[in-house]
């Protein structure tokens, strides 16, 4: 790391900084706690590096731990970098999880732009997966426990691409708006016609893919992998598994749909002693021949029933990654952009996720009744309080 970085001044340890905050910002605001639980300028001697200057030539930027986190808040509430800019102005929360001062200004949108740039010039998520390693660190640092069996699945990512104006487009001799993303089948779904008819049409779009990895207990995402709306799901699941074992995880059966039913991953998995939670096609126990008692037992074993039974759970973070974060469809073009997207929102499930396991606090409402869950944190008391 450079000697001495200097960042511009925030104004954090003024009286509209730190000394307002404390006043105002209750001890049991998630973005206390998201500000709290984690050291997030670990995280700066690696970011300042992708600046020109080092922090060191030029004029002083902007601290990139504060710029990564004005990214944080706008997968957090689902914001352009534009209403990003405009919430921070009108937040004092915000401002306070950003050490921003509120007589100070706020970045602006191209600030981040350029910022987001320098991320990804390499051609690479490198930085972006280095944070999301030590994210997960610090909450097993602090006492979180993950569970035995992993979750694999992936989630499609329709790109920002209108598809009558972009064939108009390539019918006049321009190219795709997007042309790296790739055509995704999702089978076919049920409309009703005009006239009242029902069929079913198949459902295409162009887009890509995320591979996930998640731990079951938790239900936090401990791998990811961007990929191409049409790639494989076996084949991806090399690269989950390896990046699993950098991690340490304590697991020991891997669950997932039938897409990673394939006789390679089998032997993967044995030959690290491991056990199989992949859901069978049924070929596998209804051929006749010998080497479906192979299988038959593997159904019966107490980890392959115990994975099956959880595999559902690695739709919940799918499911709040689109609706609450905006991952139903991409926010930039290409492969490069849309990994980007897709460290940041899963990073955002996590941490939501991470808070409440720690602390019990939550980003929104409890859900009530059936629906509620509980469960016991492993703070039993605010440590900031």
């Amino acid at each position: 790391m450079p000697d001495n970085p200097q960042y511009k001044d925030t104004g954090v340890d003024s009286f509209w900084g730190n000394y307002l905050f404390e006043m105002v910002v209750p001890k049991d605001h998630f973005m206390r706690a998201l500000k709290e639980l984690f050291n997030w300028q670990e995280f700066g001697p690696h970011l300042i590096l992708l600046y020109e200057g080092k922090g060191v030539v030029g004029r002083p930027p902007y601290d990139p731990v504060l710029m990564f986190k004005m990214f944080l808040l706008s997968y957090m509430y689902n914001l352009s970098a534009r209403d990003t800019e405009q919430f921070v102005q009108e937040n004092i929360p915000a401002r306070f999880f950003l050490d921003l001062a509120l007589d100070q200004p706020v970045p602006d949108h191209s600030t981040m732009s350029l910022f987001k740039e320098r991320l990804l010039a390499q051609g690479t998520w490198e930085e972006l997966q280095r944070i999301f390693d030590g994210v997960l660190a610090q909450a097993s640092a602090q006492g979180l426990r993950l569970g035995r069996i992993q979750l694999v699945d992936s989630v499609h990512t329709q790109a920002d691409v209108n598809a009558a104006k972009d064939k108009e487009r390539q019918e006049h001799g321009q190219p795709s708006r997007d042309p790296e993303a790739r055509v995704v089948h999702k089978g076919t779904r049920e409309v009703v016609e005009p006239d009242g008819q029902k069929v079913k049409r198949p459902i295409r779009y162009r887009g890509y893919k995320t591979h996930v990895s998640m731990d079951a207990k938790t239900r936090l995402v401990t791998s990811l992998l961007p990929d191409w709306g049409d790639g494989a799901d076996n084949k991806a699941f090399p690269t989950l598994l390896a990046h699993d074992r950098s991690l340490g995880l304590p697991t020991h059966t891997y669950g997932g749909d039938k897409a990673y039913d394939d006789t390679d991953i089998f032997e993967r998995l044995e030959g690290l002693r491991l056990h199989v939670g992949i859901t069978l096609r049924r070929t596998r126990t209804s051929k006749q021949d010998p080497h479906k008692e192979r299988w038959l037992e593997l159904v019966q074993t107490p980890h392959y029933r115990a994975a099956t039974k959880l595999r559902f759970r690695v739709e919940q973070p799918f499911g709040q990654a689109k609706e609450k974060h905006g991952f139903e469809r991409c926010r930039y073009l290409g492969l490069l952009n849309y990994g980007f997207q897709a460290f940041l929102t899963f990073l955002v499930v996590n941490l939501k996720r991470i808070v409440k396991l720690l602390t019990g606090l939550t980003f929104r409402k409890l859900a009530k009744g059936r629906r509620k869950e509980v469960l016991r944190p492993v703070y039993a008391h605010l440590p900031w309080a």
